[in-house]
């Protein structure tokens, strides 16, 4: 690590220096994302008016359920309208710079690296990238689709008609998009835990059992419906990602001793 220790004021002065960065980039990419407010809304649409369908024959396909199809959405307050168009917008902006938002995080935490983990800023910032958008579309293009075609249709019979607030509705949308994002990067929450010290691959390997059930307790949680299918959708993935971050724990322990003795 390096050798001249920084103080408490200098950690609160670079923590504001990499806030600053990332409000700036999120401003810019919010100021173009708000141009396309409403092709996005379009975009988000989809889970309302698709379900998929899988085949062993032809694989996945989504198909147009006309009952949603039809389905309108209404505004109950006179500005709800507009901020539906601000959140996603802001949404939006925030996924693009998430690149900026996880280089800023290694910055941070870079003077308390060894010299030989600091090189790892190119793959950290690409896998944390890249598995944050593979939640998010996991859940666009898997979950949603089946909890809106599951909620909008339960028991719903003749006598009732779904009509939905849009404010509620992108909320909707938007809150489990950035929760199956954030889920998706627990392979990188545990290679840090581990290099912190915090935790060992075999403390992960020995508590396997627990981590399955905590994975289908927290998908109960998150996922917007009961029924086990979506929820299976939700804690497979999860266990898949925890030993994924067992292997690459271990093998990131391995590098690491193998730094250490050149240095």
């Amino acid at each position: 690590m390096e050798e001249q220790k920084m103080s408490l004021i200098d950690h609160l002065s670079e923590l504001r220096k990499r806030i600053v960065i990332c409000l700036g980039a999120l401003l810019v990419a919010f100021i173009f994302t708000f141009s396309y407010s409403e092709d996005l809304f379009k975009l988000l649409l989809f889970p309302l008016n698709y379900t998929p369908r899988f085949s062993l024959k032809e694989g996945i396909s989504f198909i147009t359920d006309q009952k949603l199809h039809n389905t309108k959405l209404v505004f109950l307050a006179p500005a709800e309208a507009f901020w539906m168009n601000m959140k996603i917008a802001l949404v939006s902006g925030f996924i693009i710079v998430i690149p900026v938002i996880f280089h800023q995080l290694w910055k941070f935490v870079s003077p308390g690296l060894y010299q030989h983990e600091k090189k790892y800023v190119l793959p950290f910032v690409l896998t944390a990238t890249g598995l944050f958008l593979i939640g998010v579309a996991f859940c666009y293009f898997i979950v949603l689709p089946y909890a809106m075609d599951f909620l909008l249709n339960y028991k719903v019979g003749d006598f009732l008609m779904p009509m939905l607030s849009v404010g509620l509705y992108i909320d909707f949308l938007l809150k489990f998009l950035l929760a199956f994002g954030l889920v998706f990067e627990l392979p990188v929450l545990i290679v840090i835990a581990t290099r912190m010290g915090f935790i060992t691959p075999q403390t992960l390997k020995k508590y396997r059992k627990l981590a399955i059930i905590l994975a289908f307790v927290t998908a109960a949680i998150i996922t917007p419906t009961p029924d086990a299918f979506n929820q299976t959708l939700m804690a497979v993935p999860m266990i898949i990602l925890y030993e994924v971050g067992i292997w690459a724990s271990i093998l990131i322990n391995k590098k690491g001793r193998k730094d250490g003795e050149k240095e």
